[in-house]
Parts: structure tokens; sequence; C-alpha cells
């Protein structure tokens, strides 16, 4: 345990202790969910960023291996209030500070959370530094300034499946309804819904997607979540492009915004981004309001996208949260129905997939 510094671009500086050694940068966003952690770090969807928690006590019922979303911890930084070190939980395998720890990457506790909260809603999500090494506050803070923005990294490449693998099977032979999974980021709860609804899913990489169409003949396509700025990912739409009405098509997240794009939309990003599991969204359709999981910095612009039908508005901030073109067999969302965490009021999603697959 060792004292640390988190800087930001505009000037600001955080004292607090550090489980870890070492220095990292990142984009700074602020997350809701009062739990759910653990999934939170295993999120691709965060690669390359410093993430805070709100919920002002992290780490008391542990972790466990059933509730990672991925393989690895994505974050590059982790800034809560006050850091449990017992697991208090008859489900946890180790504490959250030994999952941190044996991971690498680094915790900050100690620090005010809600005063970084309040500095990046006002000012806007923020390039930091997070480090225990002996730098002054002003070296942090033009470390913080110059570190690369997230808009030019290649995050997508860093996260997708370098191999082709089928969810729950060992013999393509055997799968009734397969369903082609592009995995930009992929969260395993996406994997887990798609199955519940009678889907078998195979995950591929962007890359390898068109191959994999001609040769598996998929009932559909699902695009999944992912980090970064979605306009960097040119693998992706331009596969979008290429099946476009062919067959059935689901974007999650990253891949709404990458079906905007295919179709002629444009993104912008937003202050400070939606991460949490409390964020109210409109279904147009009926009315009925759904509380969803949602991780995301890029919003798709209204103004820009044409000849669909919008069906998920947020009412927090009016961006788009889902629409749809029967005609093209398309159906994509901006939050995540597959929650993980958060509630599942937005589950109806994949079935809404289901049926039009067999509508086909």
């Amino acid at each position: 345990m060792k004292r640390g510094f988190l800087a930001l671009e505009d000037g600001s500086v955080f004292r607090g202790f550090v489980l870890g050694e070492g220095e990292v940068y990142g984009e700074v966003v602020f997350n809701t969910a009062m739990t759910g952690y653990q999934e939170v770090l295993t999120d691709p969807s965060y690669r390359g960023q410093i993430v805070v928690m709100t919920a002002p006590h992290v780490g008391n019922y542990g972790v466990n291996e059933h509730d990672l979303e991925s393989s690895e911890i994505h974050v590059r930084a982790f800034v809560v209030r006050d850091l449990s070190f017992y697991a208090s939980s008859w489900r946890a395998e180790k504490s959250l500070s030994d999952f941190l720890i044996s991971s690498g990457v680094l915790v900050m506790w100690g620090v005010d959370t809600r005063a970084i909260v309040k500095r990046i809603r006002t000012r806007g999500v923020m390039k930091g530094v997070l480090s225990t090494l002996d730098r002054s506050p002003q070296e942090l803070i033009n470390l913080a300034k110059n570190a690369p923005d997230i808009s030019v990294q290649d995050l997508v490449s860093e996260v997708s499946t370098r191999k082709s693998y089928l969810w729950n099977a060992d013999d393509i032979g055997k799968i009734r309804k397969p369903v082609l999974v592009v995995d930009f980021g992929l969260k395993r709860n996406i994997l887990r819904c798609l199955e519940s609804v009678g889907l078998d899913p195979v995950v591929v990489s962007p890359e390898n997607a068109t191959e994999c169409v001609r040769d598996l003949s998929p009932l559909g396509v699902v695009l999944s979540n992912g980090p970064g700025d979605p306009r960097s990912v040119k693998a992706g739409f331009e596969f979008v492009r290429q099946i476009i009405g062919k067959m059935p098509l689901l974007g999650i997240c990253l891949g709404h915004q990458l079906i905007s794009i295919a179709l002629g939309g444009e993104v912008f990003k937003l202050r400070f981004g939606h991460h949490g599991v409390n964020h109210p969204v409109k279904d147009l359709r009926n009315n009925r309001v759904l509380i969803t999981s949602q991780n995301h910095n890029y919003a798709v612009d209204l103004s820009s996208v044409k000849g669909v039908n919008i069906t998920h508005k947020n009412l927090l901030d009016d961006t788009i949260e889902g629409f749809e073109v029967q005609e093209l067999k398309i159906k994509c969302v901006q939050f995540h129905p597959e929650a993980a965490p958060g509630p599942g009021d937005a589950f109806g999603v994949f079935k809404e997939f289901v049926s039009m697959i067999d509508g086909c």
C-alpha cells in the first residue's frame, strides 16, 4: 500500500492510497452502479479507461468466477472511496483487492470520489494519470494533458477474439440455430442470453466475419459492444455494409453505432458518457420505461439517421437508444439488454431478435 495521485488534464490532483505500484493513463469516467463492480472491471468496453465508482463502499461481496464478463480486467485503473478488503458473501472466491493485485491493476481508495465525479460532470470527460511514482503534481498534469486520446487508440483490436469459437458447444455440426456474434469487445452475458432464447452463438473476430458468414450461413448476426470511438472500427461498419438486408442483424452498444455509420449516420462524443445500471429508456412503441444498464461515451446523431424507425429514447438527455429498419431486418439498441450488471428490464430485445429470425 502506497500513497498515490490521480491527476486530470484540467489541473486537478487527488491524493489517496494505492494498491500496486506504477503509473497508468486513461480516460477518466464514472460509473453509478451500486453493485456489479466485477462485471464493470471485466467489461471490455472499459478498455483504456480509469473508472471511478460513485458508490462509496466497494468490494464487500468479493469476486467469483461466474460473474466474469471476460477473461481479464480491462480498466486501466480503479478508483473508489472506500475499498473493502474482506469478502462477506458465500459466493466469493477471493477479495476484490486480491483480484486486482493478482491482475496487476492499480486501485486507489481513500479519495474524494464525489469531488472527482462533480468535476467530470462539470468539465466533461478528461484524460488522467494515476501514479505512485515520485513525480510532482505539475508533472502528472502535463502527462495527463499529453496522453493519447481514446479516439486515436485501436482498442477493439486489443479485446476482440483472435480465434473463432462456439459458445457451450464442441462441434459445429451439432448446433441447430447458429447466429454469428462479431466480437468487438464482447460480454459473456450476451452469449448466455442468446443461448437462453434457443440460439447457438458462434463468436468471430471483425476481420473474419465476412468469411464466417459465407462458411456458416448463420440465421442472423449480432454485433457486440466494445471500447473506443466507433469511427475507428473500419472493419466493423464495412462488414455491416456487406450484409445489410441479407439476414437479421442485431447491434448492441458499439454494434448499434456501427450500424448507424453503415447507414450513413454520424456519431458524437457525449459530455461524460453513460455508465451505470439505472438509466431510464422509453420504448416509443408502447410507452414502457425500461431501467437499463449502459456503458458508452458516444451516441448517434438523431438528425443524421434517415429511413429508420426510432424505437428507444434516453429519458435523461433524449439521445437515441435504439432503432429498427424492418425491411432490412435490422434492430439495434444503445443500452445493454444483457445487463450484467443491472436489471433485466430489456431482455426482451433478444426475444425480438428471435422473432425476426423466425419471420424470415
